[in-house]
């Protein structure tokens, strides 16, 4: 009962945290979802251990980014459509939105392995050391695909620099 307890408060607390991840590896509400999911069951059946070795958020992490790259794997040759963002009363973020939208469509165009390390680098804030160990590859390839990822936005996603300029 006690791991049950333990899974369930971590749970609660990182669930947000492990959704926005996850949408931003798919793109698609209705996926990260899915994939939240998916990743949580495997963690689950494996509680007691990952929880007695400390900080299970790397395990997890690594996990959901795994899964995703997996399923990319196999369903990368059927096209799915996107959820529609859902209407949410906020205030006036337009600016906001574009930005988000933006960034979104860029994410879209890399490969889920170039699109990992940059959500986990710059969504997540981990390091490139944390980054390589979530994803099981070595710092060296985390700093080549980052490279790789940054001068792809910048071709294919030029908007993204006016942007940061705007900033």
């Amino acid at each position: 009962m006690v791991a049950q307890d333990s899974f369930r408060d971590y749970v609660a607390a990182r669930l947000v945290s492990l959704s926005r991840a996850a949408f931003l590896l798919t793109g698609d509400r209705h996926l990260a979802e899915d994939l939240v999911q998916q990743a949580l069951i495997q963690v689950a059946s494996r509680w007691e251990k990952i929880s007695a070795g400390g900080d299970p958020d790397p395990y997890v992490r690594r996990v959901l980014y795994t899964q995703h790259v997996s399923w990319w794997r196999r369903h990368r040759l059927i096209d799915r459509p996107h959820a529609v963002p859902p209407d949410v009363v906020v205030a006036d973020r337009a600016h906001d939105t574009d930005t988000e939208l933006t960034v979104r469509q860029a994410l879209r165009r890399l490969t889920p392995k170039q699109r990992a390390v940059l959500v986990l680098r710059y969504f997540e804030d981990l390091t490139e050391a944390q980054t390589a160990e979530v994803l099981g590859l070595s710092v060296g390839t985390v700093k080549s695909n980052t490279r790789d990822a940054l001068a792809r936005l910048r071709a294919v996603a030029p908007e993204l620099e006016d942007l940061r300029e705007a900033r």
